[in-house]
């Protein structure tokens, strides 16, 4: 079961935090998505999802060769009002990186 530590040490990470915030406004994204919201490499949003995935924040989903990632909906209600109040203060900045990456995604 995730702890608040464990919740704030992924978070502390800005690269997670970002996922996070992209995943929360999103709804679902794929890898490339995410790789064009947050200009960072496949292998690096891959090993980042792999630590939110073991953390059950979020779920994956096979689409033929794309994964698409969501937020789990089993995660505890504290950790999902932590997520909604950050996600609140950076909603501008989350939604501007998504419009960024929308005319560069897959």
């Amino acid at each position: 079961m995730l702890q608040p530590v464990q919740l704030f040490k992924l978070l502390a990470d800005e690269t997670r935090s970002s996922i996070v915030m992209l995943l929360r406004e999103s709804g679902e994204l794929c890898v490339c998505d995410i790789c064009g919201a947050t200009k960072e490499s496949q292998p690096k949003v891959s090993r980042h999802m792999a630590l939110l995935r073991e953390a059950e924040l979020v779920i994956d989903r096979r689409e033929g060769k794309w994964v698409h990632y969501r937020l789990s909906p089993h995660m505890p209600a504290w950790a999902a009002a932590i997520i909604d109040a950050a996600w609140n203060c950076e909603r501008d900045v989350v939604r501007s990186k998504l419009s960024h990456a929308s005319t560069t995604s897959c």
